[in-house]
């Protein structure tokens, strides 16, 4: 089993600073800085918070990329312990030894305090292979889920079914990877335009559309799609509504009053979907109602979006 160890400085040994390379907690730029290290030459670790005891700011799995020269990115906590984190892993690359450290409730370190109140424990892993990163980054790209498996007692990292929860199973811990949301923004508006911008600033893959197309629709929406119809036109959003409900995105919401989407279910039920099927829709979209302004609306719709995400990699099924 591995064991907590404290950071001491090795006689004669000089001690890298970390520094941040830059601000991320998207997986896919965590693997990547990682795995790039390794095919440059550097050594580099893999930081995973592995326990959460009380209240934590990231969730299980979240994960830091460090590199021998000090510089790192990602986060494991809302950003108390990433440098002291970062010290730990400097200290795994060069002694070779994974190890598990404590933070918060919990720990021997009783200058660093969570905010929170809670602890937290992440296991530190050193990379002697960037397959496994690669593989990942390969899955997410094709737009396919993903994970790692690292074995602590083994001191090993391994490709994990893609079909797997994050966190313990028996002596390894999974970290489950989805490809980035993608939005698709359907409508030529002043609301389809500033919520597609906005969706954009929030990192989502976003698609626009001003109508249905057949050769691209159904390539587009897969399970880590959100579908966003803001027409004003039931006719004109028929066919996408339809592409959508025989798809399988994560989210499908469409503009219009309670009014407007009485008469969303009436035609779609005169076109043979199901009460369950056409249950899929949220309409009136968005978290708050009459929202009056496109700004409003777009951060409404959004919100909505990022809940339904939320609510999906909760689910064993879903991942």
């Amino acid at each position: 089993m591995l064991q907590q160890f404290p950071l001491i400085d090795q006689p004669g040994q000089a001690l890298r600073k970390p520094e941040p390379a830059f601000l991320t907690d998207d997986s896919a730029e965590i693997l990547r800085f990682a795995a790039g290290a390794l095919k440059a030459g550097m050594a580099a670790a893999l930081v995973t918070l592995v326990a959460i005891r009380g209240g934590s700011s990231r969730p299980l799995g979240a994960q830091m990329a460090v590199r021998e020269d000090g510089f790192y990115c990602g986060f494991v906590s809302g950003g108390c312990v990433e440098a002291a984190a970062a010290f730990e892993a400097l200290d795994v690359i060069t002694s070779g030894e994974d190890r598990m450290v404590k933070y918060g409730e919990g720990s021997p370190y009783f200058d660093i305090v969570l905010p929170c109140g809670g602890g937290i424990t992440l296991s530190v892993h050193k990379l002697r292979d960037a397959s496994p990163l690669l593989a990942v980054l390969n899955a997410m790209e094709q737009r396919q889920p993903a994970g790692l498996r690292y074995t602590p007692q083994a001191q090993t990292l391994e490709s994990a079914p893609p079909a797997t929860k994050t966190g313990w199973r028996d002596d390894y811990f999974d970290v489950s990877y989805r490809p980035c949301a993608r939005v698709i923004v359907y409508g030529r508006s002043v609301e389809a335009e500033v919520t597609a911008n906005v969706a954009r600033a929030a990192g989502y893959d976003v698609q626009t559309s001003d109508g249905f197309d057949p050769r691209t629709t159904f390539a587009l929406m897969d399970a880590d799609t959100a579908v966003i119809l803001l027409y004003h036109d039931l006719n004109r959003e028929l066919p996408v509504l339809q592409a959508a409900l025989a798809a399988n995105p994560f989210y499908i919401g469409a503009l219009g009053s309670k009014r407007t989407h009485g008469e969303r279910v009436r035609r779609l039920s005169e076109l043979g979907w199901s009460e369950q099927e056409i249950a899929r829709i949220k309409a009136p979209i968005g978290i708050f109602p009459k929202a009056r302004d496109a700004h409003s609306l777009a951060l409404s719709v959004l919100a909505d979006v990022a809940a339904a995400r939320l609510r999906c990699a909760s689910q064993p099924e879903a991942l």
